[in-house]
């Protein structure tokens, strides 16, 4: 069997970090840490969660094409440590956790990369979600919700979508999608 890089994207609220959590209970997958330049939320670590960069220290790398992807939305920069790809696959399979423009180069750069987009059931039901998080602002909450018809655009250059109406379901649905891919290779 070989190892998968995953990229799994979706509207903000949808689930993804639950989702990729529950993925990461198997022993042959890990999760890319990526680059930002936000600032933590409650709880992040750096390192674990995210490294957290300075403009000018992501701004480096990109001068020193240090990232699979990269992107800036709502004001910061994300990217995928490309180094941290290309080595960890030789081990294992490499979730990213990233948005469609990052999925879409990641396929372009590894033309393997399974693209899997997590949808809501609804689009009140995303913003159910975002509104009980309770990490946001109103304002940006209004922001994430006018990016979900954006982003739901490139569902059909996907190799999967995957409805989180029930997040076990939704869970199994993808480590299938996963094995499968092992198993072509």
């Amino acid at each position: 069997m070989k190892n998968v890089l995953l990229a799994i994207s979706g509207p903000s609220g949808v689930g993804k970090g639950t989702i990729v959590k529950e993925l990461l209970s198997s022993d042959d997958i890990v999760s890319s840490v990526s680059c930002t330049t936000r600032a933590p939320r409650e709880g992040e670590v750096d390192g674990k969660d995210y490294f957290f960069l300075t403009r000018e220290e992501f701004q480096k790398r990109i001068q020193e094409d240090g990232f699979l992807e990269y992107d800036e939305h709502f004001g910061n920069f994300y990217g995928t440590p490309k180094s941290f790809v290309v080595e960890t696959l030789k081990e294992k399979s490499v979730i990213l956790e990233i948005d469609v423009k990052g999925a879409l180069n990641a396929k372009r750069i590894f033309p393997d990369t399974l693209l899997i987009m997590v949808v809501p059931p609804s689009v009140e039901e995303l913003k159910n979600r975002l509104v009980g998080r309770g990490t946001e602002s109103k304002e940006a909450i209004e922001e994430r919700i006018r990016r979900v018809e954006y982003e739901l655009s490139f569902a059909e250059t996907y190799d999967y979508v995957v409805v989180n109406q029930e997040l076990n379901q939704a869970v199994e649905q993808i480590r299938g999608i996963i094995e499968r891919a092992k198993l072509k290779g």
